[in-house]
């Protein structure tokens, strides 16, 4: 199982570094053709997005996500910052389990 990232240039850069490829990308359709591409990849288990590269795609990264299909999907904030009205990861993990960690 292998980790791939997308987002801007400094995303992909900084996770290149701990050794997770990636794919930068600026538009709408970039997006739209490395998710594509990336989601074909049998070997790929977990697909690591930026949320503004997300926003870019959101009717596909929904459907990905409230699907039972490969890869996991996970948002990330960029250097920027979590976007306004977007869920930490600590409201995240409590939803998903139901009860509230902290």
């Amino acid at each position: 199982m292998k980790y791939y990232l997308l987002g801007d240039e400094d995303a992909v850069l900084g996770f290149g570094m701990v050794g997770v490829a990636g794919r930068a990308v600026a538009s709408a359709a970039e997006a739209a053709a490395a998710f594509d591409e990336a989601c074909a990849d049998s070997d790929l288990g977990i697909l690591i997005i930026t949320e503004r590269v997300a926003q870019l795609i959101r009717p596909r990264v929904d459907r990905l996500v409230y699907s039972d299909d490969f890869p996991l999907l996970v948002e990330i904030p960029d250097r920027q910052g979590r976007m306004a009205g977007r869920p930490g990861i600590r409201d995240t993990v409590n939803a998903a389990i139901g009860i509230k960690l902290g």
